[in-house]
């Protein structure tokens, strides 16, 4: 019988805290890069914490919010290394026990693909920013392509049988617009690890077993090579494949007006407001 992903994550939340994938990434770089400075800072299913931690210069409060009590045991530890004051809170992503409108940022990174309901997930964490404040989430990617996009999932279910769903950046726009968030930023196929993580060490760092490993490289050895190309997978001369960790982007900011009740006409002159697209990254 598999472990919910509670349980699972509880046991190898070691993997976590030393993880190449999640020490750091050019996403978490570009986040940096696009957000102002935070001073108030929650990381939602915060994992061993790199994400919130990676704000910890500019930040005075820093929260991490796992429901794993191992991981937020590797988020204190890593604090303390770093000497960075954060607190740990245990909740699932979908109902956080903080108050609403307390932060400046709301940022979950390598999670979201594991909610049970992703929907009720980002509305948290849009009730926790404050008005005028910024949600961001990278997570993985999933294909527009629909052959391409179930290949995708199989893998990933075998690597990690808590997967849910990996979502198009268009489910992500649908799901910030639904949660009063208006997108800023939108860019896709990022890669977590540029040079490709072995499928060994992938499924090393998920403890996915050795028959999983095994069905893993077996179902990409059997895909043909244009599929293996548009995923950005790619072969070494041993055999051995190699994956990116494909990502996206999305950053979306809080009204600063209060939402406006049912029939109320907008101020002003009329006509319809344009919500920006935000833009995609292609490379």
């Amino acid at each position: 019988m598999s472990l919910s992903s509670p349980q699972r994550f509880d046991s190898i939340a070691s993997n976590y805290k030393t993880s190449e994938v999640h020490r750091s990434s050019p996403t978490l770089d570009r986040l940096r890069a696009i957000l102002p400075p935070a001073q108030s800072v929650c990381d939602v299913a915060s994992g061993a914490g790199h994400t919130g931690l990676a704000f910890a210069a500019t930040a005075s409060r820093l929260v991490a919010v796992d429901a794993t009590p191992n991981m937020l045991a590797q988020f204190r530890e890593l604090a303390a290394e770093r000497g960075v004051a954060g607190e740990a809170v245990a909740a699932f992503a979908e109902a956080i026990p903080l108050p609403s409108g307390s932060f400046d940022l709301v940022v979950c990174r390598l999670a979201a693909h594991h909610f049970t309901d992703v929907q009720r997930a980002i509305s948290e964490m849009a009730r926790l920013a404050r008005p005028g404040a910024h949600v961001a989430v990278i997570d993985l990617e999933g294909h527009p392509d629909p052959a391409l996009d179930a290949l995708n999932h199989d893998i990933e279910l075998l690597h990690d049988p808590t997967h849910v769903r990996s979502y198009t950046a268009t489910r992500w726009r649908e799901m910030f617009a639904a949660s009063g968030l208006m997108v800023t930023v939108c860019e896709t196929r990022w890669r977590e690890f540029p040079a490709g993580l072995s499928v060994g060490r992938w499924c090393e760092l998920g403890q996915s077993g050795p028959e999983a490993t095994r069905a893993i490289r077996d179902r990409l050895a059997a895909t043909p090579a244009q599929w293996l190309a548009a995923l950005d997978i790619t072969q070494d001369a041993d055999g051995e494949f190699r994956l990116p960790i494909r990502t996206l982007l999305i950053a979306g900011q809080k009204s600063v007006l209060p939402p406006r009740r049912t029939g109320e006409r907008p101020a002003g002159r009329g006509g319809t407001a344009r919500c920006p697209s935000g833009s995609d990254r292609f490379g």
